[in-house]
């Protein structure tokens, strides 16, 4: 199966990891200011759709399979035809970094693609983006969200 795997460190606990993961407010401030869904409870639940907007560009909607203290993985239910059916999982660790200071280890995996193309290329170099976005947002209080994050080629 075609997919795409990074590994990033940041200098948080998990718990707050995971609210930058599951709720409104953090997934606008990594990924896309341009979220929807229940959220019910504050946080995005098992079984709900969350829908992420790029402009005119694309627009996804993910069901969350899992939400756990160190797993959220959601799956692909609409958008850009490679992705539908693919799975999005960030897997938690607890780990310390050099100088000894606390950190979450993310090992994100954006797997099950149906093929591989230019695309997954863009979007692997996307995604590494989105996740210093992400690592940006919980150590300094601000990411790098769509539509102001980095422009990497000719697809955005």
């Amino acid at each position: 199966m075609n997919g795409i795997y990074h590994k990033i460190g940041i200098r948080a606990g998990a718990t707050d990891v995971v609210k930058a993961l599951t709720t409104k407010t953090g997934l606008a401030g990594w990924w896309t200011k341009e979220v929807e869904g229940a959220f019910s409870g504050g946080s995005s639940a098992v079984g709900e759709s969350i829908h992420f907007g790029f402009g005119h560009k694309a627009n996804m909607e993910m069901k969350v399979r899992e939400f756990a203290p160190e797993r959220v993985l959601w799956e692909c239910t609409s958008g850009p035809d490679d992705w539908i059916g693919s799975h999005i999982d960030f897997n938690l660790k607890a780990s310390t970094a050099p100088d000894g200071a606390a950190m979450t280890i993310i090992h994100f995996r954006h797997q099950d693609w149906k093929n591989e193309s230019d695309f997954t290329a863009h979007c692997s170099m996307k995604w590494a983006t989105f996740l210093l976005s992400l690592r940006n947002l919980v150590e300094v209080g601000h990411g790098q969200p769509a539509p102001d994050d980095i422009k990497i080629d000719d697809m955005n």
